[in-house]
């Protein structure tokens, strides 16, 4: 009797930290592991460059968290860890930008606005609920009410000391992101036709950072 009580407490304790790992008990602020990414895959850089595309239909099926860890690896993920350079190059690596995600259907994270950390490799939460709808009806493009999750990548006007670095970088991200998704089956389309302003105040944007990019996430 008393091994069946051990046998069901760690199989709590198991499913406490599972859930503490992937945010479905997470409150605004906490930290949340993302799964280790993949440095090696089964695409080419050729094939994946051949391959890429804008997509803006998804089909109406869940990403997982270990894709969304992938693809934020991509955008931003740390690359050499002593000098803390990333995937994109940056002017003077300064490093102007910050990935968010807003995950709508997305298996093992709620939906809610996460704030991705590249040290670490980690989301922090910043709001939950229905962040997704709160970023389509701001800024008005239909590919995102339809997707699973969207990226916005931000840029620090009040780091930039020429603010033109930022806009170069976010390209050289989303450029990333497109790449990655080929060998994930997933497709995006880059979105920069909404008013900024709008979006950074829907979204909660901290002061100095702006919209520069919306990707939204999907299955092709």
């Amino acid at each position: 009797m008393r091994s069946s009580v051990c046998l069901v407490a760690v199989l709590c304790l198991v499913l406490v930290s599972t859930a503490a790992v992937y945010g479905q008990g997470a409150s605004p602020g906490a930290g949340i592991k993302l799964p280790e990414p993949k440095y090696d895959g089964n695409v080419s850089v050729e094939k994946a460059l051949k391959e890429r595309r804008s997509v803006r239909v998804y089909k109406d099926s869940p990403l997982s968290v270990a894709e969304v860890s992938q693809v934020l690896f991509a955008a931003q993920g740390i690359t050499e860890p002593g000098r803390g350079l990333r995937t994109a190059p940056s002017a003077r690596a300064q490093y102007y930008l910050t990935v968010y995600v807003f995950a709508g259907n997305v298996t093992g994270l709620k939906p809610g606005m996460y704030r991705y950390v590249p040290e670490g490799h980690s989301l922090t939460l910043i709001a939950d609920g229905d962040a997704k709808g709160r970023l389509y009806k701001a800024a008005g493009q239909v590919p995102i009410d339809k997707a699973p999750a969207a990226l916005v990548i931000a840029g620090s006007r009040a780091r930039a000391t020429n603010e033109g670095w930022m806009y170069l970088e976010a390209g050289h991200a989303a450029q990333n992101v497109y790449l990655q998704l080929v060998p994930l089956s997933l497709g995006t389309v880059v979105m920069a036709g909404f008013n900024a302003d709008a979006v950074d105040k829907a979204i909660g944007l901290p002061a100095g950072e702006r919209t520069l990019y919306i990707m939204p996430l999907g299955r092709k």
